[in-house]
């Protein structure tokens, strides 16, 4: 009996051993299964929530994105590029239709600051917005380059910009058109100085001022005649052309645009001179070419009298570029010779327009420089 004792009492610690050391084993193994599920859910989970976190984040700059475009259309919509009670009270469409008597005058506003920059700017944008929901991939790329600082970007733009406005405003019926207009052609102007100076993407400055002026000579030259009353839609359609060549008289202060001006529309004289040699004086088209020769005959003796002696003191005065549409206006006065019988005030006029242009080269003091035979055939 006492030896049974002993022999449990002596039993009973190493159970109790035992037993602390299983509980300890288990203790331990269950930490180490709990770390390990840890780390491998640890990744998976805060990955997640990067995730989500980034999701949010883009999620919020795009609504801002959004309301600073909604903010934007809204102060184009509701404001223009001026406060509506403003009016272009300036000089820009002073002498319309008429020869300026102080010579030339600069065809931009240097009072055109960052304020109105960014106005334009935002009202070019909003166009092309508009533009932007009927273009293919091309266009919304274009738009994304406008909100660069992309100058050959900004100048083609502007120039959609002031072509579209004469496409779909009447000048003698839309209040805002004189500042609109003053503004595009103050921007392009500008533009096209600091390309220049750059002298980068010159094939495409070149591609982007010809389509210019095309497109306003064409738009000049159309006619905005509708089914109301004729005479008062003759005088609408008077306005809009002689403000439209206001403006390309405008932007041909700039030598790049004016040399370019004048050989455009002399060989745009003498294709319009052969259609009216051809042309049956009773058909409906034919009042409007006759206007249209005249308008661009004016147009013509406008750009010389005021800028040509002024080009010549520019030191980079493209002499070969002269030298071209010198001989085309001289070819655009011979094809008015062969309407001499139908009409002899286009012979007339472009007399006076060589005329015109001899005496101002005469002024030139770089006169010995350009080609002998194409002034011979000037003073001739």
């Amino acid at each position: 009996m006492a030896t049974g004792q002993h022999q449990n009492a002596s039993s009973s610690p190493q159970n109790d051993e035992s037993i602390k050391l299983a509980v300890a084993i288990s203790l331990l193994r269950s930490k180490l299964l709990h770390c390990r599920n840890q780390n491998a859910d640890g990744p998976s989970s805060e990955s997640d929530a990067l995730r989500w976190k980034r999701k949010a984040k883009d999620r919020k700059q795009e609504l801002l994105r959004l309301r600073e475009d909604l903010r934007e259309a809204e102060d184009a919509l509701h404001y223009d590029l001026l406060p509506q009670s403003a009016s272009c009270k300036c000089y820009f469409f002073d002498n319309l239709g008429k020869l300026s008597p102080s010579g030339a005058g600069d065809g931009s506003d240097y009072r055109f600051n960052d304020v109105l920059r960014r106005r334009f700017l935002r009202q070019v944008r909003l166009q092309e917005r508009r533009r932007r929901r009927t273009s293919d991939s091309t266009q919304r790329r274009r738009f994304t380059d406008l909100n660069s600082e992309d100058g050959v970007e900004q100048l083609r733009a502007s120039v959609d910009f002031l072509v579209d406005l004469c496409d779909t405003v009447s000048p003698a019926e839309e209040a805002n058109f004189a500042n609109w207009s003053h503004q595009a052609v103050d921007f392009i102007l500008a533009s096209l100085r600091n390309l220049l100076s750059a002298g980068k993407n010159m094939e495409s400055i070149e591609g982007t001022i010809r389509s210019l002026i095309m497109r306003l000579v064409r738009r000049m030259c159309s006619s905005l005649k509708d089914d109301g009353d004729a005479s008062e839609s003759d005088n609408i359609d008077n306005d809009s052309q002689f403000c439209i060549q206001h403006m390309i008289r405008k932007l041909a202060f700039d030598p790049y645009i004016g040399h370019r001006v004048i050989l455009l529309v002399s060989q745009r004289i003498s294709v319009l001179a052969e259609k009216l040699l051809f042309s049956d004086p009773f058909d409906d088209a034919f009042p409007n070419m006759h206007s249209c020769m005249f308008l661009l005959m004016q147009l013509m003796e406008f750009v010389i009298s005021e800028y040509l002696v002024t080009w010549s003191r520019a030191e980079a005065f493209d002499s070969l570029l002269f030298e071209e549409w010198v001989k085309s206006v001289l070819q655009a006065r011979k094809a008015a010779e062969l309407l001499e019988n139908r009409n002899g005030l286009y012979v007339l006029y472009m007399d006076r327009v060589t005329g015109l242009l001899t005496k101002q080269v005469g002024q030139i003091s770089s006169l010995p420089k350009f080609n002998r035979d194409i002034l011979d055939k000037l003073f001739l």
